[in-house]
């Protein structure tokens, strides 16, 4: 589909001999130049969605458009969709092209909004007036991802803080970088077309409302403000009032959606690892690890992994340890020490007498990192919690609410 007269067949035809029957898509990136025009693609079983341009663009916005377009056409044509259905269906997808872009320019890629008036590249037949305005409204009011009229027996929200913990500490114990990643996930059943206002111990949301050093929920635990570095939303957020007022209000949509994205580099540490090396001359190691787990008592992690790099010229390794099992493992390059479980406030050590090959070059070992792999249910490392969730609905009905928490390791890792 041409949507501007700059680029000619020939621009296109030199893509396809160069790119599609040089089978060279696997070993190119995503984004090639080609006599001046710049080909963005993407690949679905075995079509190519390809987007055209001599200007100057934003590829994160043409890659997500055309991710977006695969989206559409597999709720049109199915999810395994192939060039016989693109045959066969050529019309509609002349449709959907001209709704989704105009100009060249991105605009609603919303399936729900799509279908009220492309129905499988038939008109619908219902054209009162009140469904065209109900049509107008979706579309300029930007509420396309919920409709109107939906009902539920009981009136739920489910909310997931989901949090990864990158952390790099030295050799002495020094933390060097902290990062932390987090994502809050909400399944909303809830009727009608509420208004939901969410709040979490943001020290700018809490400076704002004067509880700057804290505050307090029903059962007498406090909660601490949190300096939240950066964070992203999902559409239905309204931005206006998070820039003036600080408060994430929005209507939700219909079952499960991510609302949000946050990251801190302030958090606490979960583990303390601390290990010891002694080398017995040029055959032998003997190493030594101690794992302090530093949440509450009453939390456990689970699904430990710690990797204890070992010499590329160890031969064997005899190993003891306080709880779990370790075994050295040729392809790891390293001893691995499993643990089930590990409550807080806990403390594991490991032992291991390491026997290397003799080596006529003395070459010296560069003793990478340890790594460690855990999750840890109900236990914000960063720190952020929610503190409410109010719905507003003109029934008033009743919401019943539940909160989890869920930390696991990124890149968690320990110099030696």
């Amino acid at each position: 589909r041409h949507f501007r007269s700059d680029i000619s067949k020939t621009s296109c035809d030199a893509f396809r001999n160069q790119v599609i029957v040089s089978k060279a898509t696997g070993n190119i990136a995503p984004v090639v130049q080609i006599e001046g025009t710049t080909f963005t693609y993407i690949r679905h079983s075995n079509l190519y969605l390809v987007a055209a341009t001599r200007s100057n663009p934003n590829v994160c916005m043409v890659i997500e458009y055309l991710i977006q377009k695969v989206r559409i056409l597999k709720s049109y044509l199915g999810e395994e969709f192939d060039d016989e259905s693109i045959q066969g269906s050529f019309t509609l997808v002349y449709e959907l092209l001209d709704e989704t872009m105009d100009f060249g320019y991105p605009q609603n890629c919303s399936i729900d909004v799509l279908r009220l008036y492309i129905n499988l590249g038939n008109v619908m037949q219902n054209s009162e007036a009140k469904e065209g305005a109900a049509l107008t409204s979706q579309i300029t009011g930007a509420i396309d991802w919920r409709r109107e009229g939906i009902r539920h027996r009981k009136n739920e929200v489910y909310i997931d803080l989901h949090e990864t913990v990158s952390q790099l500490t030295s050799a002495t114990g020094a933390v060097l970088r902290t990062e932390v990643l987090g994502k809050v996930i909400m399944k909303a059943f809830l009727t009608g077309m509420p208004e939901c206002k969410f709040g979490l111990n943001d020290k700018l949301i809490m400076e704002k409302e004067g509880t700057g050093g804290g505050t307090v929920t029903r059962s007498g635990k406090k909660i601490s403000a949190v300096e939240i570095d950066d964070c992203t939303f999902h559409r239905c957020v309204r931005l206006g009032k998070f820039d003036s007022e600080r408060t994430i209000t929005f209507i939700p949509p219909d079952g499960e959606f991510e609302l949000m994205r946050y990251r801190v580099t302030q958090a606490s540490q979960p583990f303390r690892l601390i290990p010891t090396i002694r080398e017995e001359g040029k055959t032998k190691l003997l190493l030594n690890l101690k794992v302090q787990a530093d949440f509450q008592d009453d939390r456990k992690a689970s699904s430990v992994v710690i990797k204890f790099p070992v010499p590329t010229t160890t031969a064997s390794a005899r190993i003891s340890v306080s709880k779990g099992r370790a075994r050295f493992e040729p392809g790891e390059r390293a001893i691995v020490w499993r643990i089930s479980s590990m409550p807080g406030r806990s403390e594991v050590t490991m032992q291991a007498d390491v026997d290397l090959l003799p080596s006529t070059r003395d070459k010296q070992w560069n003793r990478p990192p340890i790594s460690m792999d855990f999750q840890i249910q109900m236990i914000s490392v960063s720190g952020v919690q929610v503190r409410f969730l109010k719905v507003y609905e003109k029934s008033s009905y009743t919401t019943n609410r539940w909160v989890r928490y869920l930390s696991k390791s990124g890149e968690y890792q320990q110099r030696i």
